[in-house]
């Protein structure tokens, strides 16, 4: 029998002069969407966030927190977490889309392990790195690559979500059919807010056309609610075979990238499972959180602005902890939930 759940789902609106619709977590009681909309637009309009309002719109002082910590003063900021033990969502531009960069990799790798259930592929199957050529910006469709060293499956998968090596995703995705055949398995999965429309020695060449703190570019782009809908699913053993899944969860546990980022602040006796992805005036980094306690935080956190890469990189870490901290906290107000959320651990 499934277990009931303890905390009902919230959803809370933020809206801002450049962020067209957006959500983080809300008692449905407590008024239809339509009127919670209505309600932020008469507080906000397109004036600046004035963190004096959160008392009157966020349900704790937690979801104050984060909102607080995601203020796009400086560029958009996209956040979605989900204790996986409750169901509880904490989200702010949740629904909007936002630059993926490396983040991408994830699906990438999914998407080819599926392959390898299937029988049409192996993890010792060997394909060449494809490395960029030198090529003008925007000067062809795609941006032309050569082949490099033959490289096993598994070590493209592990150098790709461990160092993020764009020759070995693009080694991978062109095996798999390319980023029309990514987009395939996460519509199978039920994830629909997620677009990969290039490969990436076209994306890094081409970088920089739209400045993402103030532009969304539907292209090579997801949700922060989709991202943390994948790391969700694959934790739980939803869409991968155990293997599978403990061939990319495991990779992930090695992630050597993004040290400032979501594990920053992350206590030593948590456990952080992440993939990071950088371009123009743009961070990210998603991942699962393991607390020592058995419960397990899915996590996408995409920066946009704020000045400088380390200010985003520091905007990141921030609100993981902030997240790490109030789940936590509502986690020991419930002394005798059962927080062991599901069967696997992410080996490796």
């Amino acid at each position: 029998m499934a277990r009931p759940r303890i905390f009902p789902r919230r959803l809370l609106g933020l809206v801002t002069g450049f962020a067209a619709s957006f959500a983080v977590a809300a008692s449905p009681a407590a008024a239809s969407q339509e009127e919670l909309q209505a309600s932020f637009d008469s507080a906000f309009g397109t004036q600046a966030r004035n963190p004096q309002s959160f008392d009157a719109i966020y349900a704790s002082s937690f979801e104050q927190r984060i909102a607080e910590l995601a203020n796009p003063a400086m560029g958009r900021i996209g956040v979605a977490a989900i204790d996986l033990a409750t169901g509880e969502e904490v989200m702010v531009l949740g629904d909007q889309l936002f630059p993926m960069a490396s983040t991408s990799k994830v699906a990438v790798a999914a998407t080819y392990l599926e392959l390898v259930e299937k029988g049409r592929y192996s993890l010792t199957s060997e394909f060449p790195l494809l490395l960029p050529v030198r090529s003008a910006k925007f000067s062809s469709a795609r941006a032309p690559v050569r082949e490099g060293q033959y490289m096993q499956a598994i070590d493209l998968i592990e150098i790709m979500i461990t160092r993020s090596s764009n020759p070995a995703t693009d080694a991978l995705l062109a095996a798999v059919g390319g980023p029309a055949a990514v987009n395939d398995w996460m519509r199978r999965q039920g994830i629909n807010q997620f677009s990969i429309n290039r490969d990436i020695a076209t994306l890094v060449r081409d970088d920089g056309e739209y400045n993402p703190a103030t532009h969304i570019d539907s292209r090579d782009a997801a949700t922060p609610r989709a991202m943390a809908q994948l790391l969700a699913g694959l934790y739980r053993g939803e869409y991968l075979s155990d293997q599978s899944r403990q061939v990319l969860l495991g990779a992930m546990s090695r992630t050597v990238t993004g040290k400032r980022r979501i594990p920053a602040h992350i206590p030593l006796e948590a456990r952080v499972s992440h993939k990071t992805g950088s371009l123009n005036n743009t961070s990210s980094d998603v991942g699962l959180i393991e607390c020592p306690d058995g419960r397990v935080i899915a996590v996408a956190i995409y920066v946009t602005g704020q000045g400088t890469k380390l200010a985003r990189e520091e905007r990141i870490a921030a609100i993981a902890r902030a997240l790490y901290d109030g789940f936590a906290a509502r986690a020991q107000s419930n002394p005798t939930r059962n927080w062991v959320s599901a069967p696997y651990a992410t080996g490796g």
